[in-house]
């Protein structure tokens, strides 16, 4: 090969050696060896999955949203009625100082009488949230929303104001009806059935939170049948929980699944500070409706009940009243002049089966006696002495203050000093009989038994919560009504094997197992 031949293939591998290198180079670069990182691409199935995920919370709130209203409630200032002292000084609105050197000065005080000087309640204003149920203009929001309101005003999503009427409430559902009129037919949200959620349904919540008018937030069903146990009336419930956002002025406002459909009505939330912290409530749209329909239909709700004191049965004590473990109440207690009186219930009776449906906790069986027609027999299945029984039980209306207490207990705070008093070591506890001035004080009228006057804090009394005050009316299947006969029961008993006390508290009667 010529030199100049080599020179011009020299020239060639040059050449391929630099266009190499640039391709290297750029090759380098594209994998993060030289320069900037590629750009990385979204995965489109990914891409397509999210978005159509955003496409159903857009269908599902353009669904909703129209129906969601806020409901604005006012209430006037009114004249306080008593002073601290119990009475009003200017009740009537004449002058206190009638015969004094001030009269002539008080009279007419700002050109009114004395009556518009007394003190007086400031007015207060709400706001919460509700949703059209009914296109001929019922509304539905929470009862705390427009409880005590002497005006409210309902501003729908289209801009227009209305004057809310006919309100019918519930207090211990915290439901309430506002109808208005005059504004045509109007976008009617409708009902899901909550009964088929399950825990991680994607739902939103919509409202006004913080004044902030058809606020969508997003989140899933977290749990069921949660129980608010502190609040009072809301007792009867159970609730939905859920993370999406819900504050103040959401109350009343749907909770809505992803086909649009109203499955809640938000009522509370879980704070330490006053605002959402990711834990929120909703009233199921099944409960919902039972109750709405029984207010437009008639304005107030009627509840069925028994008549009944009734509580969880324990492994433990399931095994002791023969019952299998994790279904039926216990009944504790049987109020007089109840159904349940009537039908033949006793106390330690467990109720398996009501209209035959099984039961597996006291909130079953409440909302399956309360949703039942008035006056319908009913069967109940009751397990008593290892032997099942069938009552009929008459329903009958839950009177409005079934099952109030109100009555303090005082305790004593050692060891009592009757001379009838029986210390019994192994359980922990002291008793001795019940005078009637302690049974007037203790509001146990009526009962009979012996009253525990000292728990030793370190014995399984004291582990099982008996107290000093209560009253024990049983020990087995034995009833006791005095000292002797507390002993003498004792003596069947064994504690290794666990002792059933049956014993009243301030808040009614309940089963005790005391065992080793």
């Amino acid at each position: 090969m010529s030199i100049k031949s080599l020179r011009g293939n020299s020239r060639i591998v040059v050449l391929l050696a630099l266009l190499s290198a640039l391709g290297l180079g750029t090759a380098w670069q594209r994998s993060g060896a030289v320069g900037e990182e590629p750009r990385k691409e979204v995965n489109p199935t990914a891409r397509h999955h999210a978005e159509q995920l955003s496409e159903a919370f857009n269908n599902a709130a353009e669904i909703a949203m129209p129906s969601v209203v806020t409901i604005y409630s006012k209430t006037k200032a009114h004249p306080v009625a008593k002073d601290r002292g119990g009475s009003n000084p200017f009740k009537g609105g004449d002058n206190p100082f009638k015969g004094t050197p001030f009269e002539d000065f008080f009279n007419g005080f700002n050109g009114r009488g004395f009556e518009d000087q007394i003190p007086r309640q400031m007015p207060r204003r709400g706001m919460g949230s509700g949703v059209i149920i009914d296109k001929s203009g019922i509304v539905l929001t929470n009862y705390h929303v427009v409880d005590g309101a002497d005006e409210v005003t309902v501003h729908l999503a289209d801009g227009r104001e209305f004057k809310g009427e006919d309100i019918k409430t519930d207090e211990q559902s915290d439901l309430a009806v506002v109808r208005i009129s005059g504004a045509g037919t109007l976008p009617a949200a409708p009902l899901g059935d909550s009964d088929k959620l399950k825990i991680g349904d994607w739902v939103i919540a919509i409202g006004n939170p913080f004044e902030l008018e058809q606020t969508v937030s997003a989140g899933i069903i977290s749990g069921m049948g949660r129980e608010l146990g502190d609040s009072g009336k809301l007792k009867r419930t159970r609730f939905l929980q859920t993370d999406a956002a819900i504050n103040p002025g959401n109350s009343g406002g749907p909770l809505v699944n992803l086909n649009g459909e109203v499955i809640g009505i938000n009522t509370a939330i879980a704070t330490s500070n006053g605002s959402f912290q990711g834990i929120g409530f909703a009233i199921p749209s099944n409960q919902v409706k039972w109750v709405m329909g029984q207010l437009i239909k008639k304005g107030s709700v009627d509840r069925a009940y028994l008549g009944v004191g009734i509580g969880e049965i324990s492994p433990d004590l399931a095994k002791k009243f023969g019952a299998q473990r994790g279904e039926g109440v216990l009944v504790s207690e049987v109020y007089p002049n109840t159904p349940a009186a009537q039908a033949g219930f006793e106390a330690g009776d467990v109720i398996s089966k009501f209209a035959g449906q099984k039961v597996k906790n006291p909130r079953d069986l409440q909302e399956m006696v309360e949703r039942v027609p008035l006056d319908s027999t009913q069967q109940v299945e009751v397990l008593r002495d290892g032997k099942t029984k069938t009552l009929q039980v008459v329903a009958k209306a839950l009177p409005k203050e079934f099952g109030a207490v109100g009555r303090s207990i005082r305790t004593d705070q050692g060891p009592s000093k009757h001379s009838d008093a029986f210390d019994a070591q192994d359980l922990g506890i002291e008793v001795s009989e019940m005078t009637p001035g302690q049974a007037e004080e203790l509001a146990f009228k009526g009962y009979s038994g012996v009253l525990i006057t000292h728990v030793d804090p370190d014995k399984v009394a004291a582990d099982q919560g008996l107290r000093e005050g209560m009253l024990i009316m049983k020990v087995g299947r034995t009833t006791v009504k005095n000292v002797d006969e507390f002993k003498a029961a004792l003596k069947g008993e064994s504690i290794k094997d666990g002792i059933v006390l049956h014993v009243r508290t301030r808040n009614g009667n309940r089963f005790v197992l005391l065992k080793e």
